[in-house]
C-alpha cells in the first residue's frame, strides 16, 4: 500500500466537499477522513455516499456527514453547508469539486443545457463558497477554498465548450475571490486535473485509444489516480501552504 503524507493541521478541521460520492469526491472525502478531519460532502448518489460512508467507518474512522441534494439548487446547497457547520461547530475548508463533463456538440445545445451546464460546473461553486466565505469569517481563523477546474480551461477541447467555459470561469473566481478574502485569512486556490481515471471515465470515454493517445502526450506514462488529485487537496487545505493563496495547479502528468 502506497504511504501519503500526513498533516497535523487537519487533524478535527471541518471540511466540506461537493460532489463527493465518487470519483476524486470519494477520494477526497476519504483522503481527509483519514487525516482526522470532520468531513461534510453532498451529491446526488445517496446509495453511493453510503457504501463510501460505510467503507471509511470500517476503517476506522467517524462516519462522514452527508446530505442528498442538487447543487445547482442554491438554497439547499447553501442550507446544506450551514448545517454541517452547526453540527461540526464550524468550518475551514471547502472543496468545490462537483462537476459534469458530458460532452456536446455547440450546434446541438439548447439554452436549458447550456445554463444547466454553467450552472453545475460554475455557479454552484459561487455560492458555495459564498456561504463558505460568510462561515469562515464568523469563524475569525480563516480558511481554505480549493475549486476543482481542469486542463480543458486551457486547451479549450472541441467537444465540451460548456464545461470547458465553466472551469475557465472558476479560475477567474479563484483569483477574484483571494484577493478579496486575503484580509480574512481565507485562501483560495484551483486544481487543474488532467485525466483522472474515475469509473465514470472508463465507462463513457476512456477507451484504450482514446488512453494510448493521451499517454503519447504525457511526460509521465501512468494513470493519473483519483487520490492523486486528492492528495494535492489535502496539501492546500493544511497550514503547510498557509501562505499560498491565488494560485492555479495544473496536475496532469505533463500534458499541458
Amino acid at each position: 500500500m502506497q504511504a501519503h503524507a500526513t498533516y497535523p493541521s487537519l487533524a478535527g478541521r471541518r471540511v466540506f466537499i461537493t460532489g463527493g460520492a465518487s470519483g476524486i469526491g470519494a477520494a477526497m472525502v476519504e483522503a481527509f477522513s483519514e487525516q482526522g478531519a470532520i468531513v461534510g460532502h453532498c451529491d446526488l448518489a445517496a446509495d453511493a455516499a453510503e457504501a463510501l460512508a460505510e467503507q471509511i467507518a470500517a476503517a476506522g474512522h467517524p462516519r462522514p456527514w452527508f446530505r442528498a441534494l442538487d447543487v445547482t439548487d442554491t438554497p439547499a446547497l447553501q442550507a446544506a453547508i450551514s448545517a454541517f457547520a452547526a453540527a461540526s461547530g464550524g468550518l475551514e475548508v471547502l472543496v468545490n469539486n462537483v462537476a459534469n463533463d458530458t460532452r456536446h456538440d455547440p450546434l446541438e445545445m439548447d439554452e436549458a443545457g447550456w445554463r444547466r451546464c454553467i450552472a453545475v460546473n460554475l455557479d454552484c461553486a459561487f455560492f458555495a463558497s459564498q456561504r463558505a466565505v460568510e462561515l469562515m469569517r464568523g469563524g475569525g481563523n480563516g480558511g481554505a477554498i480549493i475549486n476543482f477546474s481542469s486542463i480543458n480551461a486551457l486547451l479549450g477541447p472541441a467537444d465540451m465548450p460548456g464545461y470547458a467555459t465553466a472551469k475557465a470561469g472558476l479560475l477567474g473566481l479563484t483569483k477574484s475571490l483571494a484577493r478579496r478574502y486575503g484580509m480574512d485569512g481565507i485562501r483560495v486556490n484551483a486544481i487543474l486535473p488532467g485525466w483522472v481515471v474515475t469509473p465514470r471515465q472508463l465507462a463513457l470515454w476512456l477507451t484504450p485509444e482514446a488512453e494510448a493517445e493521451w499517454m503519447e502526450q504525457t511526460c509521465l506514462k501512468q494513470r493519473i489516480q483519483p487520490r492523486d488529485a486528492a492528495n494535492l487537496a489535502l496539501f492546500l487545505a493544511s497550514d503547510d501552504s498557509r501562505m499560498i493563496t491565488n494560485q492555479h495547479f495544473v496536475i496532469d502528468a505533463g500534458r499541458v
